[in-house]
């Protein structure tokens, strides 16, 4: 059966890491989701047809319930219903102690990395599903490392919304279990990738039980074995890809 999978925030980071490692390990359509920055899209679609799959971008603002459905109404038509979802699209900030930061400024926070998740979930449940007379499927949602380190002072938001990932990946994971889909998570540790901030992967390397952060591919190499037959019998499984952290 044909692969199609879908990569949310695929544009950069552990999001084009996994397109094209999912490409290299001859996955056979991917849908490269990005939000703006078009010509890096179109640069990992180009890295994924050099490696022989057949690749997309689709812009959409997956934080957007409509941009959702519009985004895997597109794969039906372009690509097939969907058999493989990512979830990697997220941000970090607000940065600040809990006392410093206003309501406001968590909703963007709140509407990319969680709610953007469980409407991506969503709409692949429904084409994946046994139940909807789909054939089965895989999910991995990225989380963090800081859900479970809670990231005091700096980032406690961020770990919030990490924190509902591990829940919602839990819950579904048993929720859809019998209709043939397996959900996981990977938890990535210090990854250097953009979006960290400025110096940061330069300082915290060095005091890591590896002494280094670790890179895009290896985060994606979890992803893609998630995804996998290699691991048929694995849901509801947070795999840390930390560094021993």
């Amino acid at each position: 059966m044909s692969r199609v999978l879908i990569v949310t925030g695929g544009s950069r980071g552990l999001g084009a890491a996994t397109c094209i490692e999912a490409a290299k390990a001859g996955y056979e359509y991917i849908c490269v989701n990005y939000i703006s920055n078009k010509p890096r899209a179109d640069q990992v679609v180009n890295d994924c047809l050099k490696a022989g799959a057949k690749a997309i971008a689709v812009q959409a603002d997956v934080s957007k319930e409509a941009d959702v459905v519009r985004l895997f109404n597109t794969v039906d038509e372009k690509l097939g219903k969907v058999t493989h979802l990512v979830n990697s699209a997220g941000i970090i900030g607000p940065y600040g102690r809990v006392d410093e930061i206003k309501a406001d400024d968590l909703a963007p926070l709140w509407a990319l990395n969680i709610t953007a998740m469980f409407t991506c979930c969503r709409e692949a449940i429904k084409r994946m599903s046994t139940k909807h007379g789909g054939t089965g499927g895989a999910i991995v949602n990225v989380s963090s490392a800081s859900s479970h380190l809670g990231g005091p002072g700096v980032n406690v938001s961020y770990a919030a919304s990490k924190g509902a990932v591990d829940s919602f990946n839990w819950g579904l994971a048993q929720e859809v279990a019998a209709e043939a889909i397996r959900v996981n998570s990977v938890s990535p540790g210090v990854i250097d990738t953009e979006i960290q901030p400025p110096g940061r992967v330069e300082k915290v390397g060095p005091i890591l039980p590896m002494q280094r952060v670790g890179e895009a591919k290896e985060v994606a190499a979890a992803i893609i074995f998630l995804l996998s037959d290699g691991a048929s019998y694995i849901a509801g499984t947070k795999v840390n890809v930390s560094g021993a952290r």
